[in-house]
C-alpha cells in the first residue's frame, strides 16, 4: 500500500506508558512504525494492537526510516538506545532525524547531539508534559531544542500527539524548559497538598472548596485534576515519585551548573524521599499529601 503524501517511516523506542500510545498516534496517522522496547514482549503487544513492525534491536528498528524517537527512562537508558553497533545511531542514515522524547539532563541531551551531528543525523530533543493521559489521548505539550530546519521536520509528526509544540531554542532548550515545568510542579503539588489537608483538618467540605477556588487565581490543571484523588486518598495513578525524583535530580544539577538557588524544590525533593520511605515510589506526585496526613495524624 503506498503511503500518504507527508507520511514518513518511523522507529520508536521506548513501549512504556508514554511511548506506546505515542506511537499509538503516529500509527493511526497514517506513518509506517517501527517499534523497539528492551522487554519485546511490550514491542510485540503493541504490533498487535496497532500493526506495524516490532525489532530486536534499536538498530535494527532505525533502519530505513527518516525520522527515530525515543522516550526511554533516564540518561543512560538514552545512551543505550542511541549509541554502540545495536544503538540506533548506527543504523540512521545521513540526513536523518532524531527526536528525543525523553526527560533527561542538558548535558546528555548535548553530548549525544554532537555524537549524532558527527554522523549526519539531525537532533531535536523535545520533552513532553501532560502525563500518562495526555499521552493517550493525543494532548501532550513539547519542549523543543534544536535548529529551526530540524524543528520544523520534527513539528508535523509530532502533531500526532501534541497539543502544542513550540521551539524553545538551540539544542538542550527543550530539556530546561522541562525542568522549568517540574520546578513548577513540585512547588504546586506541595502547595495543594496542604491546602487540601488544610481543608480536611478544618472540617471543610474539599470538594466544594475547590468548586469555588478552582476559577480564581488558586486554580491549576493540577488542582482540578487531582483534588478528587488527594481528598480520598488514592494515588495508585499518574507521574510516579521515583519518576519525578529523577526529574528534580536534573533541576537541582542543573541550577548548580547555571548558578540559580532552588530551596524550595530542594525540600519538596525531600519531602518526596519520604514519600519513597513511606513505600510510595510508585505513587502519583500528588502523594505529598499522603505525608502530610501521617505528619498530622
Amino acid at each position: 500500500m503506498q503511503r500518504e503524501v507527508g507520511m514518513a517511516n518511523v522507529a520508536f523506542l521506548g513501549m512504556g506508558v508514554m511511548g506506546a500510545p505515542m506511537a499509538g498516534h503516529l500509527a493511526a496517522a497514517g506513518h509506517a512504525v517501527t517499534v523497539f522496547n528492551r522487554t519485546a514482549a511490550k514491542a510485540e503487544s503493541w504490533v498487535a494492537d496497532h500493526k506495524g513492525k516490532a525489532a530486536t534491536t534499536p538498530r535494527e528498528a532505525a533502519l530505513g526510516c527518516e525520522i527515530v524517537m525515543a522516550c526511554v527512562g533516564n540518561d543512560d537508558d538514552l545512551r543505550g538506545v542511541c549509541l554502540g553497533d545495536d544503538g540506533a545511531f548506527a543504523g540512521m542514515t545521513e540526513g536523518s532525524l532524531f527526536i528525543d522524547h525523553t526527560t533527561v539532563s542538558a548535558e546528555v541531551t548535548r553530548e549525544l547531539a554532537a555524537a549524532a551531528v558527527e554522523k549526519g543525523i539531525a537532533w531535536v530533543d523535545a520533552p513532553v508534559s501532560g502525563g500518562q493521559a495526555g499521552a493517550e489521548n493525543g494532548q501532550l505539550v513539547i519542549m523543543c531544542g534544536g535548529a529551526q530546519e530540524d524543528y520544523d521536520r520534527a513539528e508535523p509528526v509530532m502533531a500526532a500527539f501534541a497539543k502544542l509544540s513550540q521551539r524553545m531554542g538551540d539544542v538542550g532548550a527543550g530539556q530546561l524548559t522541562k525542568m522549568v515545568n517540574q520546578i513548577c510542579i513540585a512547588g504546586l503539588m506541595q502547595g495543594l497538598s496542604e491546602a487540601m489537608n488544610f481543608a480536611q483538618k478544618a472540617g471543610l467540605d474539599g470538594e466544594a472548596v475547590v468548586d469555588v477556588i478552582q476559577g480564581g487565581a488558586a486554580g491549576s490543571w493540577q488542582m482540578v485534576n487531582r483534588h478528587k484523588t488527594m481528598l480520598a486518598g488514592e494515588y495508585e495513578h499518574g507521574f510516579a515519585v521515583d519518576w519525578m525524583r529523577k526529574d528534580l535530580a536534573i533541576c537541582l544539577a542543573e541550577a548548580e551548573n547555571v548558578g540559580a538557588s532552588l530551596p524550595g524544590t530542594a525540600l519538596i525533593d525531600q519531602y518526596y524521599k519520604d514519600v519513597q520511605a513511606m513505600g510510595g515510589g510508585r505513587w502519583d506526585t500528588s502523594s505529598l499529601m499522603a505525608r502530610l496526613k501521617k505528619l498530622s495524624d
